[in-house]
């Protein structure tokens, strides 16, 4: 009896000293678009590449694209929020409404055609006015896509009386009020949806970006693509990149550096840029297959800029009315903006 004690005491002695398995966690991300779009494939495979290096393994991520873990591409703020996926990609602004002080990133010709001199803008931006809206979750990036343009089937936009009468997709309330002053009948809807409102008439074309092109076979659905000239975009998205509260507060101190390691400014600048790099992708693929690439003159731009600061002013009114203090975001974007801005700007 005495040697089968002594026995387990000396193995329960072993264990004892032997070393506390690490912690290591899988963590599951979700979006909405390809995985060959600019963002997924220049920031948030890198992104998650750089959390498991720096973890040493010890932290997994896993990247869903095409909402493969359910729900929709609106739904997606609540998803990670209610803990039902642990992080994701997030437009504010597929929800409209929910998020009014967001939208003042949003405005007509508000940011640079840069998306990551934009997105150090809007980093700055929400944590001087978004932290509350974004409470419930744990914000990892806030970013810009590059600039909108509009992609139709037919000839290219000319003039502003172009625009009249054409059912076109709008990503959010600022850029389907720019286009209903533009004389255009906006149709509100998430990216996923549009190849099919293209193949199937329900729409003649859409404001989208360069970058999002070839993975929307646009080269296939539309004839033409149409910029304003420049340098401000007439029309741009904010995005956040988001993990579950909860989920980050579980992690040990150390797995909590290495995702503080990777989000913020510096975050948020590389996702704008994983953009640019895309947008130059976009333009080039779009080029080659023989579409009509064409940019509005400066005088029918600068027509356009006066619709869109009559969008900024009916904007700034509705929501002073509502009590919010529209005037002083619109400036602090402007002035946000002019900080980060490394090329001349243009009027607004």
């Amino acid at each position: 009896m005495k040697l089968v004690t002594s026995a387990c005491l000396a193995a329960a002695l072993a264990l004892a000293v032997l070393p506390v398995a690490a912690q290591e966690v899988t963590l599951r991300f979700q979006h909405f678009v390809s995985p060959n779009s600019a963002n997924p494939k220049h920031f948030i495979a890198p992104w998650a590449d750089s959390v498991e290096a720096a973890s040493e393994g010890r932290i997994k991520v896993e990247i869903y694209p095409f909402m493969q873990l359910g729900g929709s591409a609106a739904s997606q703020y609540d998803l990670i929020r209610d803990g039902v996926i642990d992080g994701g990609w997030v437009i504010p602004g597929y929800q409209p409404g929910r998020f009014p002080e967001a939208e003042a990133l949003e405005l007509p010709f508000m940011v640079t055609k840069s998306a990551e001199e934009a997105s150090k803008a809007a980093w700055e931006f929400t944590q001087k006015h978004l932290a509350d809206d974004f409470a419930d979750v744990h914000l990892i990036a806030a970013h810009m896509h590059g600039p909108g343009l509009v992609h139709k089937k037919g000839a290219a936009i000319d003039k502003v009386e172009d625009f009249a009468g054409l059912n076109l997709r709008g990503p959010s309330r600022p850029a389907t009020l720019l286009l209903e002053k533009l004389g255009a009948n906006p149709i509100g809807m998430p990216v996923p949806a549009f190849p099919e409102a293209l193949s199937r008439g329900v729409v003649d074309g859409g404001v989208i970006t360069w970058e999002m092109s070839p993975s929307l076979k646009l080269d296939e659905l539309t004839d033409s693509h149409t910029d304003v000239a420049g340098d401000r975009s007439l029309y741009n998205l904010y995005f956040i990149w988001a993990m579950n509260k909860d989920r980050y507060a579980a992690l040990p101190d150390d797995l909590k550096a290495v995702i503080d390691a990777h989000s913020g400014f510096d975050a948020s600048a590389w996702a704008g840029r994983a953009h640019d790099t895309g947008d130059a992708e976009g333009l080039a693929a779009m080029t080659a297959s023989g579409n009509e690439i064409a940019t509005m003159s400066e005088a029918e731009t600068n027509r356009i800029k006066a619709l869109g600061a009559a969008v900024t002013a009916d904007w700034i009114a509705e929501k002073s009315a509502k009590g919010l203090p529209a005037a002083a975001l619109v400036e602090d974007v402007r002035a946000m903006v002019a900080k980060h801005a490394t090329s001349a700007l243009g009027t607004n």
